[in-house]
């Protein structure tokens, strides 16, 4: 078990965030004003959500200093991980995350809905009032982030640190894996909205697809096709259908020379048969809708480098995780939303 000594840096940190806890109540959105209405989302002013997660993010890590990407990481991986009827209910709110009320409250507190500091402090709940409106509210946007940050804070200010932060959180090396990628995507980009996407092949070469969708494959076992075949010449660019990041890259007997991406939405998108790959497209490497990560092939059914065992096409899968669980599912409808999409930016 590592020892967390308080060095020097982390006194500075600890003045810091008290000095920051002092003047909450003059930076704008929080203290007075944001009390009137802690439960509803920051005022938008006319910005959109994403700007409005940026500015929030980024305001709760000048105070606290986590870096914005790591709260934007942690963020959207809950909202990617939160069942469907809970995020219904917190559909209205800025900010995804979900502290279980054991986790908020305290695990021993008589009251599991409690929102008062002291009495949550005391059972050692985690639940911060970062409004100054006498309540630690986890329905309020600001008081859930700023008690992520400082939970984390908690562990210290290394990326080390903040990785054995979220391992002692979520208990989880998948999710503190997700979480790292989703910020390194984060710092990469300066941004949060980044969730464009793009057709996988150029709209402008020629190709044929139609819904392949559990049709029967035989190479290796009988088994059902999880994802859409693009039928297209030898060479035509494969491009990322998403901003994301390198996860996978090699020979698979079954897919050839593929390659896998994950994206924001905790998606891993399959591209497979490939002719070969882009230069510098490694794995960790962030990427962005659009760019050719290779080219469409026959590679695979054998060992590396087999080729030429059916017509050349980009298989194309789709893998949804939640957290507990990931599955490919039909990703047709998807491949005709974006492709619709791509005709329209030419036109």
């Amino acid at each position: 078990m590592r020892s967390f000594g308080i060095s020097g840096r982390k006194v500075v940190h600890c003045l810091i965030s008290i000095i920051a806890l002092a003047s909450l109540t003059t930076v704008p959105g929080f203290g007075a004003a944001s009390a009137r209405a802690p439960r509803t989302p920051v005022s938008s002013s006319g910005k959109s959500i994403h700007e409005q997660r940026y500015s929030l993010y980024r305001e709760t890590g000048m105070l606290t200093q986590i870096p914005w990407y790591w709260l934007a990481a942690v963020d959207q991986y809950e909202r990617t991980v939160t069942p469907r009827k809970k995020a219904e209910k917190t559909k209205k709110r800025l900010i995804g995350l979900n502290f279980k009320e054991a986790v908020w409250a305290g695990p021993l507190n008589p009251n599991p809905a409690d929102t008062v500091p002291a009495t949550i402090g005391l059972f050692g709940g985690l639940g911060k009032d970062a409004t100054a409106d006498g309540a630690a509210d986890p329905d309020n946007d600001r008081d859930a982030l700023f008690t992520l940050a400082s939970y984390i804070g908690s562990f210290g200010y290394e990326e080390e640190d903040f990785r054995i932060a979220l391992w002692r959180y979520y208990q989880n090396d998948s999710a503190v894996t997700r979480i790292r990628q989703f910020a390194k995507i984060y710092k990469t980009y300066g941004k949060v909205d980044l969730l464009e996407n793009a057709f996988p092949l150029p709209v402008s070469s020629t190709y044929t697809y139609r819904d392949t969708w559990g049709d029967r494959r035989g190479w290796g076992g009988l088994r059902t096709h999880e994802g859409t075949d693009i039928f297209a010449s030898y060479g035509v660019p494969v491009r990322s259908v998403c901003y994301g990041i390198v996860e996978t890259k090699g020979w698979n007997p079954y897919g050839g020379w593929r390659i896998g991406i994950r994206d924001l939405n905790n998606r891993y998108h399959y591209y497979a048969h490939l002719q070969g790959y882009a230069k510098n497209i490694e794995i960790g490497d962030t990427i962005e809708p659009g760019k050719t990560i290779g080219w469409v092939g026959s590679s695979g059914y054998g060992p590396p480098g087999t080729q030429g065992r059916f017509p050349p096409h980009l298989h194309y899968g789709i893998y949804r995780d939640t957290g507990a669980a990931e599955w490919a599912f039909d990703p047709y409808p998807l491949l005709k939303q974006w492709e619709q999409a791509d005709h329209g930016k030419k036109q």
